[in-house]
């Protein structure tokens, strides 16, 4: 059902578990789904579960760790670009198009947090991908600290970051922040439940999770906007999956993203946190079966009897 996999990308790897349908049906080549996780966090955080119930539909998945996070090699450890991220994503694809096994012209993206962001910005331009479900996406991540923090506090910010630009232009030293910390630590994720979240799955199902990332990847991370294309997505189906009572991104901003993007295109509204869509019922199953929902739509079910979670 699954194996430990790795696969090539600009120089390193990434490493990965693939899924495969118990029963092929009467077709050949299986449907895929390329997924990985949000801002620093590891596939075994739950990526499993949503993975189980794709293949459980008929669904080859693709699931995996960016490179310099969880089992996938890089150094500086922490370091998350996202352009880097995308290529991690395109190369999957690229891997997983190559196996015996799938259907090139069926492929999927799925992403979730800071990776569902990406998804956004994959599907407009890579046409691989030919459907895409976004989970609770991180949008605009400058304007969500204005929200929180004010101007003067993005400002703040940007200083830090210029700070640590100057401190690392002569030899490349490398500092880093914690992703969660206490209330009132510094902290890039600072809310109360994304630090016990993150605690609790690092102290049991994600040891190599590891609570720090490069300063750099703040400054990326302030200056990327994922949904500035979405209007480019279609044709491709989008499905974006939005927490109401998210505590990290505005629910606001990801309805008016999703006000741009063109048909076919859907938003989900689930009465929950951004982390009970992988851990807490009723709405990890929510989450999930809209997802599988949306792939068995669009890329098509390889064995209508396959059982379904």
């Amino acid at each position: 059902m699954r194996k430990d996999v790795q696969f090539p990308s600009r120089g390193s790897s990434c490493h990965g578990w693939l899924y495969l349908p118990n029963d092929p049906g009467s077709e050949p080549k299986f449907p895929a789904i390329v997924m990985a996780h949000g801002f620093s966090a590891v596939k075994e955080m739950f990526l499993d579960r949503f993975a189980e119930c794709f293949r459980a539909a008929g669904f080859a998945v693709l699931a995996f760790d960016f490179r310099f996070l969880g089992e996938s090699p890089g150094e500086p450890r922490g370091q998350i670009f996202p352009t880097e991220q995308h290529e991690d994503y395109r190369n999957a694809i690229s891997w997983l198009a190559r196996q015996p096994e799938i259907d090139a012209e069926r492929i999927g993206a799925w992403g979730s947090s800071y990776s569902g962001g990406h998804v956004l910005h994959l599907a407009a331009f890579d046409r691989r991908i030919k459907a895409a479900v976004a989970q609770v996406p991180a949008l605009g991540i400058w304007r969500q600290t204005v929200r929180t923090a004010g101007l003067e506090g993005l400002r703040a910010l940007l200083g830090l970051l210029t700070m640590d630009r100057v401190a690392r232009y002569p030899d490349g030293e490398v500092n880093r922040i914690p992703v969660v910390g206490p209330p009132g630590s510094p902290a890039i994720l600072g809310t109360p439940d994304a630090y016990a979240w993150f605690q609790k799955q690092g102290d049991s199902i994600a040891p190599t999770w590891q609570n720090a990332v490069t300063v750099e990847s703040v400054e990326r991370m302030i200056e990327y906007d994922p949904a500035a294309a979405i209007e480019l997505i279609a044709p491709t189906p989008l499905r974006m999956i939005v927490a109401e009572q998210d505590s990290l991104i505005s629910i606001e901003e990801v309805e008016a993203a999703f006000r741009r993007a063109r048909d076919p295109s859907d938003l989900v509204r689930l009465e929950c946190g951004h982390f009970d869509v992988y851990d807490v019922e009723p709405w990890f199953s929510r989450a999930s079966e809209a997802a599988t929902e949306w792939f068995v739509k669009h890329l098509g079910q390889v064995n209508p009897s396959a059982e379904r979670v």
